[in-house]
């Protein structure tokens, strides 16, 4: 449980993601936040009760459009 002050989000939150990481891989991609959210560089996520959050990273936009 987080013994954070403030506490963390709850996983269920909206806000999840601001919860403080306690464990750090970034050679992998994901982070362990403090209330059991898998949080992966491509900003998907794994809640604790296994529901899978999809990546909501914004689409790159077209590069080097002639006018």
């Amino acid at each position: 449980m987080c013994r954070h002050t403030p506490p963390c989000p709850k996983a269920a939150a909206p806000d999840r993601e601001a919860a403080q990481p306690v464990a750090r891989h970034p050679e992998q991609g994901w982070s362990l936040l403090c209330n059991n959210v898998l949080h992966f560089e491509d900003t998907g996520e794994l809640l604790p009760d296994g529901r899978i959050i999809e990546p909501r990273r914004p689409l790159a936009s077209p590069v080097g459009t002639a006018a």
